[in-house]
């Protein structure tokens, strides 16, 4: 399997979702704008995510990968099913009582999560609401994270990468055709979202049959390899609980700053997924199934020039974009949201939080590559214990900076503790002698860094005044910032060239 072209097909179709993802988000922000509204939905919104991360995406295929992994090349097809048979059994039935604490207990839930609204009687109500109507999302997106997990081990990545492109299109024909019937019109977001997670889980049973690998229902808590798997989601959930966290935490600190700052701080967030998207996830997404394999082979050689192959793809497409995001925010949320409610006035509360946010993608996307490498061990206690103080460092940062910068403050915590994060696991991926850094990374930054002083000098001519972005008529930014990133793109990418960077340099083999 050749581990570029896997990491451009899901990275094309991450692309897509992305898009599709911003049209929803500009739907949203010109029907809905930022305030009350959008703010109970996306705090609504927000818990199931958490949940999913929690139980299924997050913890669930750092322990279930790399041990599905070692069934499928050691053990046969027949044992391999009857383990997704029996973990998957086991796991619905946890997250189909989770869905029903989490729709009984909505206010309570949200009371936690965002204590702020309680002020707001209307406000408090309608995001529990919203959470009832969301929380079945919780059971059939993980499930979904379930099959996306035995899909990348087969090497069908694009099923999977595709899948978020159908919740895109549940939320803008929900915020199209569906909000004019619901009162409040926000109540039809909720309903997208109940409707997605079944749309998705549907999309890849065919899938999981083609393969042999679609789940029966086997109930059956004497299987080794399933306690194998619950001994490791354990410390998994924790440490994805410790990330999550944090992000609660957050929302609890903007549900008391002025109205809209959770929205601002969403808005940028959306923004900051479409690079950690095509790229960070995209990349841990091929690499714990290779990882897993050249350590079952016991390859440790391979196994570190993996990583290599990883960080220098990262750092080589992570820094113009996280440049990029901070030079030009104003340029791309004024072209993207600044419609209908969403003011320039929210176009400058959520350039604060993106610029906070840019200011971290590079940990925000390393983290995803070097997590794996500990993973793929079955090692979840070492990068669990670094949560731990990434954790720790986030709220002291948010102290630090939240009355300083307000909203802002919150994101730029997030963004550098990524970096720790990333700076702690390297640490030790290197102390263990897991990772040995391949020749050439002295001459390979410093090559990156005059293509970076291109691309910023190139925005910066290119950008033009601010308030030009926030006055001027939707086409010609539109055509602008196409210019614009286009431009940076081709200046970017030319200077490598001339430098001496070529796409085949980049060529990797995995398993």
């Amino acid at each position: 399997m050749n581990l570029l072209k896997a990491l451009a097909t899901i990275s094309s179709l991450t692309l897509v979702s992305r898009v599709l993802a911003f049209v929803r988000d500009v739907l949203i922000a010109r029907i809905f704008g930022a305030g009350m509204a959008t703010d109970a939905f996306f705090v609504a919104f927000k818990l199931p995510n958490l949940l999913r991360r929690l139980f299924a995406e997050g913890a669930f295929s750092q322990a279930f990968v790399p041990i599905f992994g070692e069934y499928k090349n050691r053990r046969g097809h027949d044992e391999t099913k009857l383990l997704v048979d029996h973990v998957t059994t086991l796991l619905a039935i946890i997250l189909f009582i989770v869905t029903l604490i989490g729709i009984i207990a909505a206010p309570i839930l949200v009371y936690i999560s965002a204590p702020g609204f309680v002020k707001d009687p209307d406000k408090f109500a309608l995001t529990v609401q919203l959470l009832r109507i969301t929380s079945p999302y919780i059971f059939f997106i993980s499930l979904v994270a379930v099959a996306a997990g035995i899909l990348n081990t087969y090497n069908k990545f694009w099923v999977p990468a595709f899948a978020p492109v159908l919740l895109n299109l549940c939320f803008i024909g929900a915020a199209l055709w569906l909000a004019p019937y619901c009162d409040p019109p926000v109540m039809a977001l909720g309903w997208a979202v109940f409707l997605a997670g079944i749309v998705q889980l549907a999309f890849q049973v065919p899938f999981l049959k083609k393969i042999g690998m679609l789940p029966a229902w086997r109930f059956d808590l004497k299987d080794a390899g399933v306690w194998r798997i619950i001994k490791q989601m354990g410390p998994a959930v924790f440490g994805v609980s410790i990330a999550q966290i944090s992000l609660i935490i957050n929302t609890i600190f903007a549900s008391f700053l002025a109205a809209g700052s959770v929205s601002w701080l969403y808005y940028a967030d959306r923004l900051m997924e479409f690079p950690s998207g095509i790229l960070g996830v995209a990349l841990g997404t091929i690499l714990l199934p290779s990882l897993s394999k050249h350590y079952a082979d016991n390859s440790p050689q391979e196994y570190s020039r993996l990583l290599d192959w990883g960080l220098r793809l990262a750092f080589m497409l992570t820094l113009p974009a996280a440049l990029a995001l901070g030079m030009i925010a104003v340029p791309l949320l004024a072209t993207f949201f600044q419609h209908g409610a969403f003011a320039a006035h929210d176009v400058l509360m959520t350039r604060q939080a993106l610029v906070g946010y840019s200011a971290g993608l590079i940990g925000i996307i390393l983290v995803k590559i070097l997590a794996p490498g500990f993973y793929a061990r079955q090692d979840i206690r070492t990068p669990v214990k670094i949560a731990v103080v990434t954790l720790l460092a986030t709220q002291a940062m948010n102290a630090l900076f939240i009355g300083w910068i307000q909203h802002a403050g919150l994101a730029l915590s997030i963004g550098l503790a990524s970096c720790l994060n990333s700076a702690i696991l390297f640490h030790f991926l290197r102390k263990r002698g897991i990772y040995q850094p391949e020749p050439g990374w002295g001459a390979f930054f410093a090559k990156l860094c005059i293509a970076l002083l291109a691309l910023g000098l190139t925005l910066w001519f290119g950008m033009g005044s601010e308030q030009h972005w926030l006055t001027t008529s939707g086409w010609a930014r539109i055509l602008h910032l196409s210019a614009l990133v286009a431009g940076g793109v081709l200046v970017y990418f030319a200077v490598l060239w001339l430098l001496g960077f070529r796409v085949k340099d980049f060529a990797k083999r995995g398993a």
